[in-house]
């Protein structure tokens, strides 16, 4: 039995037509496999941004309520490591430069071997003392560093994400008649900076001759129509290219006729805002569908279930414990998610599900919760965020360490109940700090997936927002959610766990909304991705 786990970095929902018909974004190859695969339509996210979302990958467990951006710990139990013991070769594929800087530890050291393609983003890569030139104008962001890296990028081999997929290709030349191997791999397009050759772009008809415009600042839109417009454009012309590349890694699973033994997933660690809710980017708004939301599609050996959609609530955290069943080794008890052969072995007539809720969300902000059919993020009731605590083995954030002002303030002690192993517990102030980013104003809101999946008319209903408080004590309880997250949220603890189903039947009382099934929303045709004159693409 073999696998192949390919993650597209911030590759959009709504982009792709397995989810919205009308999107105008091609794709086609993502969408060859779709038809291979059973397509997820209530995937969500867990933890983000990226490294969180890969730790919850790795390890089969949220991590986002106990910290942020960071390594593995010492006491994680990963997949890596339960692969290696069960004797399965594990090998990655990478351009995701994040693995390699500080706040990226131990992610490909476990595998059994790995490739890193250089070039993205900031990645210390093309080395010159004198500063490049920098365009003489240009909207968001430029980075020096980028501007060194992207003047190596003269044809399209040269791009990082398709040398990434052709590498992941000539490895599967080389091994594909070998047994019991995971292959992972993750090319970081189509993530700003939102790069390709010109041809890409020249296929939607782009006529913007404005400054250059491929690297959206986080936070307001404050860009032209015609600029915001443009944006989109070459978001979709970076997915373009790596989805012609991901067609490459398809052909050799036909040559090499591997369907028929070899669990094929694919997948994101979250989505991207391009101008939905006024907004760009990610990180310091509301956890919105277009972040939250994901896409999987999974094709299991024989292709099980194949061009069939499942509505079950999935999370990343389902990957880990998957995989393991997949090549029949244990789940560890540590583990959180549930394997999803589950629900693709399960009978079409048959309801399954691996939870009744979605937890999600960012280290010391909002938390948010989804049924299926209501999505709730709740902010934190006092101004500064308190109490909030970030707990850690390996002080390591993004790019740079955890200190503190005063370091008198940092305890070290057994705080987790999950491990027994010693940590140091960090006083978090303020919203989002490990992240850097300034956070735009956030409330708390209320959403009907089914009647408003844009999430554009916040529902008031004093019951089902009970309701809803209830699901996301029991599903913090399950996550093991650290005693602090429930005051900082103005939520019961573990001391009124017991109350959850009596907050539920009174909720169900008073309102009469909230006795709706919950199962994914059936509108995806109907959610349609931004058009490119940002109406809704016909």
């Amino acid at each position: 039995m073999r696998a192949i786990l390919v993650m597209i970095d911030t590759l959009n929902r709504e982009a792709l037509t397995a989810y919205n018909p009308d999107s105008w974004v091609q794709a086609p190859n993502i969408e060859r496999f779709a038809r291979r695969s059973a397509v997820f339509t209530n995937h969500w996210a867990g933890s983000l941004p990226c490294m969180p979302a890969r730790r919850d990958l790795f390890t089969g467990r949220l991590s986002f309520l106990e910290r942020g951006w960071g390594g593995l710990e010492p006491f994680d139990v990963t997949l890596q490591e339960q692969l290696t013991r069960g004797d399965v070769f594990s090998h990655m594929v990478t351009d995701h430069y994040h693995y390699f800087a500080t706040g990226g530890e131990n992610y490909c050291q476990l595998f059994t071997t790995w490739d890193f393609h250089r070039g993205q983003e900031f990645d210390p890569w093309v080395s010159t003392v004198q500063p490049p030139p920098l365009p003489e104008s240009y909207l968001g962001r430029v980075h020096p560093q980028y501007e060194r890296n992207r003047s190596r990028f003269q044809q399209e081999m040269d791009f990082s994400g398709p040398r990434t997929m052709q590498a992941a290709c000539d490895w599967l030349d080389a091994n594909y008649e070998a047994d019991r191997f995971f292959l992972m791999v993750e090319p970081f397009d189509p993530h700003e900076p939102f790069d390709s050759p010109d041809e890409y772009l020249a296929l939607y008809a782009d006529t913007y001759d404005g400054p250059r415009y491929d690297w959206p600042n986080y936070g307001p839109n404050r860009e032209s129509p015609e600029a915001s417009e443009h944006l989109r454009k070459r978001y979709a012309a970076s997915l373009t290219m790596i989805d012609r590349w991901f067609g490459k890694l398809l052909d050799k699973l036909d040559q090499y006729a591997m369907w028929d033994d070899t669990l094929v997933i694919l997948t994101t660690d979250h989505g991207f805002l391009l101008g939905e809710h006024e907004a760009l980017g990610k990180n310091v708004m509301n956890v919105y569908n277009e972040l939250a939301h994901l896409p999987l599609m999974v094709h299991t050996p024989g292709g099980l279930r194949a061009g069939e959609r499942i509505d079950a609530l999935t999370q990343n955290i389902d990957l880990m414990p998957t995989l393991l069943e997949h090549f029949g080794l244990e789940v560890p008890s540590e583990v959180q998610g549930g394997s999803m052969l589950s629900l693709l072995e399960a009978a079409t007539d048959t309801p399954a599900r691996l939870r009744e809720a979605a937890l999600y969300g960012y280290f010391s902000m909002d938390v948010n919760v989804t049924d299926g059919t209501y999505t709730y993020m709740r902010t934190a009731v006092r101004p500064d965020n308190a109490p909030c605590y970030l707990y850690t083995a390996m002080p390591t954030a993004f790019r740079s360490f955890v200190k503190r002002p005063d370091m008198s303030e940092v305890e070290h002690g057994r705080f987790l109940a999950h491990t027994d192993y010693p940590v140091l517990r960090f006083p978090v102030r303020g919203v989002g700090p490990e992240l850097g980013h300034a956070p735009m104003k956030r409330e708390t809101l209320l959403f009907d997936l089914r009647d408003d999946y844009r999430q554009q008319r916040p529902i008031r209903d004093a019951g089902l927002e009970r309701r809803m408080e209830a699901a996301m004590a029991k599903a913090m309880r399950l996550a093991g959610a650290p005693e602090e997250q429930y005051e900082r949220l103005g939520l019961e603890s573990d001391a009124s766990a017991g109350r959850g189903r009596e907050d539920l039947a009174a909720a169900d009382h008073e309102s009469e909304t909230v006795t709706a099934p919950s199962t994914a929303p059936s509108g995806t045709a109907a959610a349609t991705v931004p058009g490119p004159e940002g109406g809704a693409a016909r």
